[in-house]
């Protein structure tokens, strides 16, 4: 018995060591999987995971209500929406790690400027170009670098790289202590500060394709042709990119538009959690604002076990079905958090809520990669924005107004779960699109 798992840790250490050393080397990958999750860590804990931590103490301090607030969220993800097709344009024609720092800048610039509003129509204006900053600066443009440097091991590098934004929400706590103990203003000034100096540095290694510095994808040497392709990046291209789909291609299958679907659904009910569960957890269940954050750090510790399934059965079993099933985990959780009558309820969504975000997030990019293919996922990812990022805008959206208008969050909740079954249908459908020839 022992010497069976001796012999089967030491095919694990071995897979491991193969992996990310294929070449007896540390392949490059694998660093800009570790670069490009820092810099969504800095996004997530400095702002968006603890953005409901500010909505409640602004709320205090200035009297505005939660769909006003709200609606700064959902304009910054239709924002979001309309820049992905020029931003997935820009990422495949610049490379990931130029548009990365321009969105940086923009965030800790914006962040500071945030800590001096006092009007709605200033927290408008600034909230826009946090969003910018890090729409730019933040997943689509990791997600791209990643799609070209992976393949055999393309979901596990996805998942990796989102732990970033998993520990961020871990550690919101700190930053609502921050908000609690020196006030919103000088937090979101520090956390300014800290996304130019601290994660600008980080990409200077998040290179655009592994081809352009003399590598392959997975660091696995590539024995076939080199071909002549229309790619508007390149003029001799791998053979293992003359099947990809261009944009255009990709447009007219009806894959493209199912995953877009069910993908925009699921950001639907990510965007109404961000930004109204801790307002739920705090002002409707009575729990201290300590609590709610808690409940946050619980949430995204079952991402961080989400991701982990992510990674392993990304890459062995059917990604579509995977996420049709996460898609009833959210549902499930949400009942749960709609007609919570004690903590324990509460913990159920956190649990049920957090492992389907995470194991369903880097699918999501893993299906469409594996569907059309790397050479122009930016351009792709782009256009799907357009109908993704209309889901992230109307959940906090709407949650707000049910919550303004009833009272209570249980209407908004129980729509939202409803919601979370349609996506599984299209997800359903999703199927993969015949080979491009």
């Amino acid at each position: 018995m022992y010497s069976d798992g001796g012999a089967v840790l030491k095919r694990l250490l071995n897979s491991i060591q193969v992996t990310l050393k294929p070449q007896g080397h540390v392949f490059q990958g694998w660093w800009i999987v570790g670069a490009g999750g820092l810099v969504q860590f800095t996004g997530a804990i400095l702002f968006f995971q603890a953005f409901g931590a500010y909505v409640l103490l602004m709320e205090a301090e200035f009297g505005w209500s939660k769909a006003l607030m709200a609606g700064a969220f959902a304009l910054a993800r239709v924002e979001s929406g309309l820049l992905g097709p020029i931003q997935g344009w820009m990422v495949d024609r610049y490379g990931p790690r130029a548009v990365i720092r321009w969105g940086l800048v923009i965030f800790g610039l914006a962040l500071i400027g945030f800590s001096r509003i006092d009007t709605i129509i200033e927290f408008y204006v600034y909230f826009f170009f946090i969003a910018l900053g890090t729409s730019l600066g933040g997943f689509l443009s990791v997600t791209t670098a990643l799609v070209n440097w992976f393949s055999k091991h393309r979901a596990k590098a996805l998942a990796l790289s989102q732990f970033g934004f998993s520990f961020g929400g871990i550690l919101v706590p700190i930053t609502i202590f921050s908000l609690e103990t020196v006030g919103w203003r000088v937090t979101a000034a520090g956390s300014g500060i800290i996304v130019l100096i601290v994660a600008w540095p980080l990409t200077r290694i998040i290179d655009h394709r592994p081809e352009d510095v003399g590598e392959t994808p997975d660091g696995i040497p590539y024995q076939g042709p080199t071909v002549s392709t229309t790619s508007q990046n390149s003029t001799n291209t791998p053979g293992y990119r003359q099947a990809d789909f261009t944009a255009r291609e990709a447009l007219k299958t009806k894959a493209f538009w199912f995953m877009s679907l069910g993908h925009g659904t699921s950001l639907l009910i990510i965007g109404a959690v961000m930004v109204h569960l801790i307002l739920h957890v705090n002002g409707q269940l009575g729990y201290s604002l300590t609590a709610a954050g808690l409940v946050v750090s619980l949430m995204t510790a079952m991402q961080i076990v989400g991701l982990f399934s992510a990674g392993f059965l990304g890459d062995r079993l059917d990604k579509r079905l995977i996420v049709t099933a996460c898609m009833g985990l959210h549902a499930a959780g949400l009942l749960l958090l709609a007609y919570a009558q004690n903590i324990w309820m509460v913990v159920g969504f956190a649990v049920l809520h957090g492992i389907a975000w995470g194991t369903r997030g880097p699918l999501m990019q893993a299906i469409r990669a594996d569907y059309f293919g790397a050479s122009n996922f930016g351009m792709i990812m782009g256009w799907s924005s357009l109908i993704v990022m209309i889901g992230m805008a109307l959940g906090p959206l709407y949650a707000g107004y049910m919550a303004d208008r009833t009272g209570s969050y249980e209407t908004a909740f129980t729509t939202l779960a409803i919601t979370a079954v349609f996506g599984a249908v299209f997800f359903l459908l999703a199927k993969k699109p015949p080979k491009r020839v």
